[in-house]
């Protein structure tokens, strides 16, 4: 009997050598140690043997298992890391080829406002300064001068997240990307020149409010800074993204709670054969707020606000691609409909296209 094991787990070895094939391999494994395998049939003889040649054939048997199972694990790794370098060679792609025409993708029109306001923004100097989705009160809302009661809260209509609250207050989807600033003035001081994009939610949707939308946050904080710089900057950035060489813009008084004095910043624009012109016309269009930043969010943020004084605005930058790119509806930008983006979207291989 002892011979007859050791030739089956022989010639069962010399099989497991020869098999070149996972699947085939795997068969192999349930022939011999399946329930119904050769292996497992002759552990089922045992109880046939005399008595004093069960013990030592049972050891046998668990050893033939151990050797068998030991050499199908070792071919299986080596066809796996063969299959895998098979794989590999024969899906190799030249990512330095040109695409085939129907495989090319197109950036989203928020995709591409994003890079280029980015682009702006760090050739001006600003550093990107980035913060959660998920924020807390005191800096959504108390650090930037709105403290509880305060009616512009309520003008947020804000997604408050059922978490336990922290110290600082109940957590929230943010409102606004200004929580930045706080964070940007704790971890990096004086003098600061940073800009931040992001998501934002409020409870609102239409055909020019989502719930989910994006903004641009930048903020200047250095000592002498006055209004006259904040437009300077603005009217910079602005004229770059509209590929404007000359542009005006107008300065309303508003309200901020986050900054004293606040303006709104509007375009001129003109409606010239079913396109929005942006940059002429006697026609005005909000695009922007704006303010010198309120001593109070100063303090929050660590820093002295008679040594030192600074800017703030903020972009829609949903709203900003609606207006350069000619789209209606705020909506499209949600739906994913690829026929909406192929129409509408960039080659991300060509710069500067539309």
């Amino acid at each position: 009997m002892a011979d007859s094991l050791s030739q089956q787990i022989q010639k069962a070895l010399s099989s497991i050598d020869a098999c070149a094939d996972l699947e085939i391999l795997d068969e192999l494994r349930v022939s011999l140690l399946g329930r119904q395998g050769r292996i497992t049939a002759l552990a089922q003889t045992i109880g046939t043997l005399p008595v004093e040649q069960r013990k030592a054939f049972g050891a046998d048997v668990n050893r033939a298992k151990e050797v068998l199972q030991s050499a199908l694990e070792k071919r299986q790794a080596l066809l796996a890391r063969v299959a895998i370098e098979r794989r590999l060679k024969e899906e190799f792609v030249d990512c330095t080829l040109p695409p085939a025409p129907e495989l090319t993708g197109f950036l989203h029109p928020l995709t591409r406002t994003q890079q280029d306001l980015e682009w702006i923004f760090r050739d001006m100097g600003f550093r990107h300064f980035a913060g959660p989705n998920i924020e807390n009160e005191f800096l959504n809302f108390t650090a930037l001068n709105m403290p509880e009661q305060h009616p512009a809260r309520q003008m947020h209509d804000t997604f408050f997240v059922d978490i336990p609250a922290a110290p600082e207050g109940r957590f929230l989807l943010r409102t606004q990307t200004s929580p930045v600033q706080i964070r940007a003035m704790r971890a990096w001081g004086a003098p600061l020149r940073v800009f931040s994009i992001g998501r934002t939610y409020r409870s609102d949707a239409d055909a020019t409010h989502t719930p989910m939308f994006h903004q641009l946050e930048g903020l200047v904080i250095e000592e002498g800074i006055h209004f006259g710089h904040m437009k300077s900057c603005i009217t910079e950035v602005c004229a770059r993204f509209f590929n404007i060489n000359a542009l005006t813009l107008r300065l309303r008084p508003s309200f901020f709670p986050f900054t004293d004095p606040s303006a709104e910043v509007d375009i001129p624009c003109q409606r010239k054969e079913g396109r929005l012109i942006m940059g002429e016309g006697d026609q005005w269009l909000e695009i922007l707020g704006c303010g010198m930043v309120h001593p109070k969010v100063l303090e929050y943020g660590g820093l002295d606000p008679k040594k030192h004084q600074g800017f703030a605005f903020a972009f829609g930058i949903d709203r900003l691609a609606m207006l350069k790119y000619c789209l209606p509806d705020l909506r499209s930008f949600f739906d994913g409909d690829r026929r909406w983006l192929e129409s509408c979207g960039f080659s991300p291989y060509v710069i500067g296209d539309r």
